[in-house]
């Protein structure tokens, strides 16, 4: 089996697993338990909390003690035994510390997955820029049919689709200690100075003004990310509130269209290399700046009837806001960091996004549509309480805010032909 496929397939899994239960475990949490809307916050929020630390510890294990491959089949297999467990859980409280415990187990195999699949295409003289991208598309695709496969099968109130992920889970598990080892580089004679000892060593990264710009706005993109994940699809559901739009097929089909979002993700992925390779890093940062700007001022202005096109498009642009920084900056990343931490390198990207900048845009914007967009005055259950065109214009700014700022502040400048002899010295070598 060459390289490529054995690397579609891990990431076809990888996000498999997500997508059998992220988009639908909130119809498991109120039609088939029947608990309050109180905790379900919560549930999400515990992605970000294993941001926090998971990818950093395990990145610093990865490029020390244990085979990056191994640690993240041995993560995979523990992750299948948690979500085995979840529909045994009867109380509300404690499904909070169950997905908490899973997510720890999750959120850093996807910094792991990007180390080892970098490793491999390195070791098989590729340039991963031209090569990774159509290999993680795959994993959009992974998303899709896990989403599908569960509606189809009837199971988005059901147990069965822990069940689903959990049999995903440990099939990757297995598999991962087949793949292409990706030994740890670092040794004693690197472990000199306390930073190097307490395993921080990716956070020299920091000290370079253009990477500590860089990773300042990638926790600012990681809120914007954030957003759009927490209040898309309950934006769509108020407007069931509305007799007008209440029986139209985007109101009861909200999830269908917000999964044009994903078909989208699969083509802009396949875009990253010439976008890149032509314009670099910083255009490519600040189109997906301005895409969310976009994204969520079609928000603004859209609705399930004659704005339709506009909700659409949104979701079609999400696919550009979220692929140009998220994927574009781990390969940023790769490039810019020592091969003896490129592990921990990529877990301190995971941290700025999904950790950091994830809790803190969950946590402000929660305060913001709470004391400046709700009408607590609203108590009628047929009305829509939510200003929600004030709340995607403020998020709108927001979003151009960074762009306007990024410009300036971030120095990195494109060298397509030191790229080319970058990628002509790996493949000689």
């Amino acid at each position: 089996m060459s390289i490529r496929l054995r690397l579609i397939v891990m990431n076809f899994l990888q996000f498999f697993i997500w997508g059998a239960w992220l988009l639908t475990i909130g119809a498991y949490w109120f039609q088939d338990k029947h608990w309050s809307g109180t905790a379900f916050g919560a549930i999400f929020s515990t992605m970000g909390i294993a941001s926090l630390f998971m990818p950093s510890l395990t990145g610093i294990v990865a490029d020390k003690w244990i085979n990056a491959e191994k640690l993240y089949g041995l993560l995979q297999i523990a992750g299948a035994i948690v979500l085995f467990c979840v529909p045994m859980v009867n109380d509300p409280h404690t499904m909070f510390w169950v997905m908490l415990l899973n997510m720890i187990c999750y959120m850093p195999t996807i910094a792991l997955a990007i180390t080892v699949a970098y490793n491999a295409l390195k070791n098989e003289g590729m340039d991963v820029v031209r090569d990774y991208p159509p290999i993680r598309v795959w994993g959009t695709i992974g998303f899709i049919a896990a989403t599908w496969t569960v509606s189809r099968l009837h199971l988005e109130t059901s147990a069965a689709q822990f069940y689903v992920a959990s049999a995903a889970s440990l099939v990757l598990g297995l598999y991962a200690f087949t793949l292409p080892a990706c030994v740890p580089k670092l040794d004693a004679a690197d472990s000199r100075s306390l930073a190097d000892r307490l395993g921080l060593t990716s956070f020299v990264l920091l000290k370079n003004r253009n990477m500590a710009v860089f990773f300042f706005f990638a926790m600012l993109l990681g809120a914007a990310l954030q957003l759009t994940n927490a209040y898309g699809d309950t934006f769509l559901k108020d407007f069931a509130k509305i007799p007008a739009y209440q029986d139209l097929l985007t109101v009861r089909y909200s999830a269908i269209i917000i999964s044009i979002s994903q078909v989208s993700e699969t083509l802009f992925i396949l875009a990253i290399p010439f976008f890149l390779k032509r314009f670099g890093i910083k255009t490519v940062m600040t189109i997906s700046m301005l895409a969310w700007c976009l994204r969520f001022g079609l928000f603004a202005y859209g609705d399930p009837a004659g704005g339709l096109w506009m909700i659409v498009l949104s979701c079609i642009v999400y696919g550009m806001a979220f692929d140009f920084f998220n994927i574009s900056g781990s390969l940023f990343v790769e490039s810019q960091a020592d091969p003896k931490i490129r592990a921990s390198a990529q877990g301190l990207f995971m941290l700025m996004t999904n950790g950091v900048g994830a809790v803190l845009g969950s946590l402000i914007a929660g305060f913001a549509i709470d004391h400046f967009f709700t009408d607590h005055a609203c108590n009628d259950m047929t009305a829509i309480c939510k200003d929600w065109h004030g709340i995607w214009i403020a998020f709108a700014l927001y979003a151009l805010a960074m762009a306007v700022l990024f410009v300036p502040l971030f120095k990195h400048r494109h060298d397509p032909a030191a790229r080319r002899t970058q990628a002509e010295s790996a493949a000689s070598a």
